[in-house]
């Protein structure tokens, strides 16, 4: 019988978020004649782990709540002896320096994962890259940045983000047909750029007093984006609805997809609108010029713009007919190129790759 590999993605929670879903449709739909797959949190129990746990992923934690174990810096190694993987996968920053360092301890094969704009800086690329077997890359402006730290081409790879084309569709509702809803599904957190996206929210209600923007998401930047939105006027038409899970709902009511980040991997928010039929409004950073091509299923600024976000948002408030062929556009982009499929067999191959080049 077949040796059934044992991948461990670590994680520093699974609360929700882009990486957090990713990786767990990825575990999800690994073939589970060949691999097992497992999941260990630096924290306790946080949003997603009965969701990992309904699609048979092995759920461990550090923790006993949502803030970090203590020393779990240390306590990962002896978590790591215990589960025995056959391939370590450490998952945003924090594991990606503590999986690397204990995997090449342990003598683990590492796959590296560099998915958002900030992770060369935060995760120390430029002395840790050494530590892991092989990288892996969201976006092709990452792999780029780790190619000028001197990371070999043959130890990188790029693989985009996938999207559920049959859970993610377009509704019957054509999004000239809805109210003039704005929507960001985005962590509030400083990489998203949420006060940007506020100020040209306020232009925006200049032209279109009925517009309103709703924010979904949790993160450290809530507090103070309420409290902006108590302060302006424009704070009056601004939703703040929770994360979760499934907010296929969301984009099904909004009229377009707005994203003000300052840097980012791939993000999947915006492969799922695509999906969705929804137009983007988004800044030119990291891997998001590869999904939008401007004038074609979006628009594209530059970070921190809140003129320019503002001006093609309401290019596409003025002509709804624009807003729905460009939704069609982007739907046809994301069926032809961003299928789970093709994701998760990228994965499956590297790891056993990495796992025959550790037995050899």
């Amino acid at each position: 019988m077949a040796h059934v590999m044992r991948i461990l993605f670590l994680m520093e929670d699974l609360c929700y978020g882009g990486t957090q879903r990713q990786m767990l449709e990825l575990a999800g739909r690994l073939d589970r004649s060949r691999f097992a797959p497992v999941m260990l949190t630096f924290t306790g129990p946080t949003d997603l782990d009965d969701l990992a746990r309904q699609a048979g992923i092995e759920v461990h934690t550090l923790g006993h709540d949502r803030r970090l174990a203590p020393l779990f810096f240390a306590r990962v190694g002896a978590a790591l002896r215990r589960l025995r993987p056959d391939v370590l996968v450490p998952c945003t920053a924090l594991p990606n320096i503590w999986g690397r360092i204990w995997g090449r301890a342990l003598g683990l094969p590492v796959l590296g994962t560099v998915r958002g704009g900030g992770g060369p800086r935060r995760q120390h690329e430029r002395f840790l890259w050494r530590l892991a077997q092989h990288i892996v890359c969201n976006s092709e402006s990452l792999r780029e940045v780790l190619r000028g730290l001197g990371v070999p081409s043959d130890r990188l790879s790029y693989v985009p983000n996938g999207v559920d084309t049959d859970m993610f569709r377009a509704p019957v509702t054509p999004v000239s047909a809805r109210p003039p809803l704005l929507l960001c599904v985005a962590r509030l957190a400083g990489d998203k750029d949420h006060p940007t996206l506020l100020r040209a929210f306020a232009r925006v209600l200049e032209r279109h007093p009925d517009a309103m923007l709703r924010l979904v998401g949790d993160g450290p930047e809530g507090g103070r984006l309420r409290q902006w939105a108590a302060a302006h006027p424009a704070g009056k038409r601004v939703e703040f609805v929770p994360g979760r899970p499934d907010v296929r709902e969301e984009y099904a009511q909004a009229r377009l997809f707005v994203l003000s980040s300052v840097r980012e991997g791939q993000p999947n928010v915006l492969l799922e609108a695509m999906s969705c039929g929804l137009p983007l409004c988004a800044t030119a950073v990291g891997g998001i010029p590869r999904l939008i091509s401007a004038g074609e299923n979006g628009f594209l600024c530059e970070p921190g713009d809140d003129a320019a976000l503002a001006g093609h948002i309401c290019r596409l408030l003025d002509d709804p007919s624009l807003g729905d062929r460009l939704g069609r556009a982007g739907r046809e982009r994301v069926v032809r190129d961003f299928s789970f499929a093709r994701m998760v067999d990228a994965h499956e191959a590297l790891f056993e790759r990495l796992a025959r080049g550790a037995a050899c």
